[in-house]
């Protein structure tokens, strides 16, 4: 498992955030050992969708621009890129700071598109996976990912940011295809990870976001970079500073599965070695209960009574339509003024509290999170 290096960082200050991810960098080599001049290199941050920066929903535009300005000043040629995933690029980059990035530091902004037919690999679980032809064209890929939770994976992390590279629509059919399980889903995530195999991973901490995520979390002061070749390690050792177990997280359930987890790492190892003030006590993370319960064949019946099932709340959501348009399996409906959803259809891939504006999706818990929540 690679090295992973944290320092603490009290607020997005230009200069404190790159002097702080400098050393980082520098803990692992230094830049040059990643980059090297006239290097095409693609910054993969979290441009989920437009919103300020202050919401912590995406990557703070200082911490792009600091690894941006280490990149051009050993002469490499630097690009911002994403696809979000449902407003307009244009709108994303504006809102999240990046076009002011991109013209103070005068480098492109990339929107994905043309998915390309990724190289066979035998070690995937997804034989055919397509994503942004741009990630080809590129020497080099860094992933700036932003600490928040999820409430399908629990946690956006280094592995999950990759995730991105998938153009628009295609990521609703990933949803369809693999979205009935957390842990498939997080094959498939870990799969798209090691097709772009990005050179280096650096996680925004200063501000994440804790509760139901990635939208509609709270924002919550964590005051931590964190840098490391390696985007597994990197979230584990995250997840330990937030006090949280592995075995909830699907990628890690599936890394260690597929021997991407050094066995000789442990929680309480990488505890040892977190300094104590960078613990965080009492983060809050969503609450899920388990997508494939019962035998293969009746997954219909698992998803109808057993697992929580999102609900719009009439009484705040605003007929954006955004949910509708997301929606994988087109389980959502507008009925006059109201969204409608088809539990028969619903897959509980919760796409569409992912991209709700006005936290006006909640869940319903299933039957066996209120009986895991009665036990413990």
């Amino acid at each position: 498992m690679g090295q992973v290096a944290i320092r603490s960082c009290s607020s997005y200050t230009p200069e404190l955030v790159y002097e702080t991810v400098k050393a980082l960098i520098d803990e692992l080599g230094g830049i040059k050992e990643l980059v090297k001049r006239g290097e095409r290199v693609l910054i993969k941050p979290n441009l989920l969708s437009a919103h300020e920066p202050s919401r912590c929903i995406t990557t703070h535009p200082e911490v792009v621009k600091a690894v941006s300005r280490l990149c051009k000043d050993i002469g490499a040629i630097v690009a911002i890129g994403d696809s979000p995933a449902i407003d307009p690029f244009q709108k994303v980059v504006r809102k999240t700071g990046m076009e002011a990035v991109s013209q103070e530091l005068n480098i492109p902004l990339v929107e994905f598109s043309n998915p390309r037919p990724a190289p066979n690999g035998e070690w995937r679980v997804f034989k055919r996976i397509e994503i942004a032809s741009q990630i080809f064209d590129a020497d080099k890929v860094i992933n700036i990912p932003k600490l928040k939770t999820h409430s399908q994976m629990l946690m956006t992390l280094g592995v999950k940011n990759n995730f991105g590279t998938v153009v628009k629509q295609a990521k609703a059919e990933w949803h369809s295809t693999a979205g009935t399980s957390r842990d498939l889903f997080g094959n498939l995530l870990i799969d798209v990870y090691l097709t772009i195999n990005p050179v280096l991973t650096i996680l925004d901490g200063i501000w994440g976001m804790e509760g139901m995520g990635p939208t509609n979390g709270s924002p919550i002061f964590t005051g931590v970079l964190m840098a490391s070749k390696d985007p597994v390690a990197l979230d584990l050792y995250c997840l330990t500073m937030l006090g949280i177990s592995w075995k909830l997280y699907p990628i890690y359930r599936q890394a260690k599965i597929r021997g991407l987890v050094d066995p000789r790492l442990s929680s309480e190892k990488v505890e040892s070695e977190i300094s104590p003030s960078l613990f965080k006590k009492d983060f809050k993370i969503p609450k899920l209960d388990s997508m494939s319960v019962i035998p293969k064949g009746f997954e219909a019946i698992s998803r109808k009574y057993l697992v929580s099932k999102p609900v719009i709340m009439d009484s705040l959501c605003k007929g954006c339509e955004r949910c509708l348009s997301i929606c994988p399996q087109k389980a959502i409906k507008k009925q006059g003024n109201r969204m409608g959803i088809d539990y028969d259809k619903c897959i509980r891939c919760y796409c569409c509290q992912e991209v709700c504006d006005f936290d006006a999706i909640t869940f319903k818990k299933g039957f066996f999170l209120k009986i895991t929540e009665k036990i413990f």
